[in-house]
């Protein structure tokens, strides 16, 4: 029962051998770092047992090879402070494992799949609850807490929090929609959106009805929701406009007030999430026209920006600006006029550094099938239109993020239903695969983001066509098979949530690192 590695990494036989591992292990193990059991047994917020990972292997018919899956894993601030070592100087993600009931190793490989070939943290969509924040001005929902029930669906298992765990007091997002998501390792971010029920809206206290003027933060490690206080001026248009982030930037284009297509903007407003002030961006060139529901991209320094509508037009513009001089440049593509893409908005822009592709969109009176999508050459200045295989369902007012060569859209309006898939295209292959998670609420005008490790979160939209009402849902939803630092993390994190109360100096000294201090401010 051995982690089946290749090569030997680290330590010596001898050395080995000190900790109480056979020989024979060598074969097997590749160590990476090597810990007695009797330190992690001392770490003061967890007694750990002789075994961090419980696991069960199973030998394939006529193969030595071996298939390894997890029961459990428990975890202390030493063994994470390894995987965070290890990860970051081998480039993989390292594997952490029990030798023989006397020490742990921290391995660079490792077959561990689930029968199924998945991971059991793939593609289970989980409603998030939070803790209370403190109190801040803003739109407020009040809430009761529910205790976690798993609800089965044909098609996935999902693990949904009914409900919001918040005190009297306290505020969260409102119910939403048109609004936009970025997200780093630490935070999901908030910003603007619409809703037109009063009070969910925030009643009188929000005077900017049925807008909302505000940027929140959802902190990953403690579940907390928090309106930032801003310092400079923020946007006023504030649905459908587009963001994204760019290092500690957040970097949001057009969008519209209300009357929808009366006010809008083209203008570039970036706020420093770190320092937490607005500034516009004193732009040059031609800018694009006053536009909202368009998407944006930035590859090598360049934002794109593609399509959306004035209110009574729609766009097939394509825009370019450097953000180290800030000029626009209005593209011009060499196709004929009707070899271009048609006039959209609410689509989504994805890249592979090479080529910009347009995902989903529409107009009013119809929405865009992803048979063929169009994808801009970079280098050659044309519009290619390419058949993806086999072809999902037409749909629009979708999420959409990316990791790496994937691309992953969810939800959406198809023009009669309101969907609650979640489908992957591959830029490389342009295979659709249909996924088995499905949203526990369909929604559509929702938004997105990922993490770098490959989480998404899902926030608002509209749920119900007939009432138009909005949902302040926060949804999670593993794209990857999470890092095995990533998993151990977030166990630790739900074991000892008072983690995030100690000061740098009390965790320096339990052992973590400082990304991973980081994670918790």
């Amino acid at each position: 029962m051995f982690c089946t590695v290749s090569t030997i990494i680290g330590k010596t036989g001898d050395a080995i051998e000190n900790f109480g591992c056979s020989r024979n292990c060598l074969q097997h193990i590749a160590p990476l770092v090597m810990l007695p059991l009797t330190s992690l047994k001392m770490c003061p917020l967890l007694n750990c047992s002789f075994s961090l990972l419980k696991r069960k292997t199973e030998k394939f018919q006529n193969s030595t090879e071996q298939k390894v899956k997890y029961d459990s894993i428990w975890c202390s601030p030493l063994a994470v402070r390894c995987l965070d070592f290890s990860q970051r100087e081998s480039g993989s993600d390292p594997i952490l494992g029990t030798v023989n009931r006397l020490c742990v190793c921290v391995s660079s490989e490792m077959s561990s799949l689930a029968p199924n070939g998945t991971s059991s943290h793939l593609n289970e969509f989980e409603k998030l609850s939070w803790r209370p924040s403190v109190r801040d001005s803003g739109s407020k929902k009040r809430a009761r807490w529910l205790q976690a029930r798993r609800i089965f669906s044909p098609n996935s298992l999902n693990l949904r929090i009914p409900n919001r765990f918040l005190k009297e007091g306290h505020c969260i997002p409102s119910a939403r929609s048109g609004h936009r998501c970025v997200a780093d390792s630490s935070n999901l971010y908030v910003f603007g959106g619409y809703n037109p029920d009063f009070e969910e809206a925030g009643g009188s206290e929000n005077e900017d009805y049925p807008l909302f003027r505000e940027l929140w933060r959802f902190h990953f490690a403690t579940a907390t929701w928090q309106q930032i206080r801003t310092e400079g001026y923020m946007p006023t248009e504030l649905a459908s406009m587009s963001a994204v982030l760019h290092g500690n930037n957040l970097l949001v284009f057009g969008g519209t007030g209300i009357p929808f297509g009366e006010n809008n903007s083209n203008d570039v407003h970036v706020c420093n999430v770190q320092y937490r002030r607005w500034n516009l961006l004193n732009c040059k060139g031609k800018k694009p026209n006053k536009i909202y529901g368009q998407a944006m991209v930035i590859i090598n320094g360049y934002l794109y920006v593609f399509g959306g509508t004035t209110g009574y037009l729609y766009s097939t513009d394509l825009h370019r600006l450097d953000l180290s001089t800030r000029e626009w440049t209005h593209l011009k593509p060499k196709n004929a006029p009707l070899d271009l893409p048609d006039e959209r908005y609410r689509h989504e822009l994805a890249q592979d550094g090479q080529r910009i592709y347009i995902l989903g969109g529409g107009t009013s009176w119809m929405s865009y099938p992803l048979d063929k999508i169009h994808a801009y050459n970079l280098e050659t200045n044309y519009w290619e239109e390419i058949a993806t295989k086999p072809h999902e369902k037409t749909g629009m007012c979708h999420s959409c993020v990316q990791v790496k060569h994937d691309v992953f859209i969810c939800g959406g309006y198809n023009g009669e239903l309101i969907l609650s898939d979640l489908w992957k295209i591959n830029l490389q292959t342009y295979q659709w695969t249909k996924l088995p998670a499905v949203m526990p609420e369909p929604a559509y005008f929702h938004s997105a983001a990922v993490t770098p490790a490959g989480c998404m979160y899902i926030h608002g939209g509209v749920v119900n066509m007939s009432g138009n009402q909005r949902t302040a849902s926060l949804y999670k939803v593993w794209l990857v098979v999470p890092s095995l630092l990533e998993m151990t993390w977030e166990k630790l994190l739900k074991l000892f949530p008072h983690l995030t109360q100690l000061s740098t100096l009390q965790l320096l000294s339990l052992g973590l690192t400082h990304p991973l201090i980081q994670r918790l401010k």
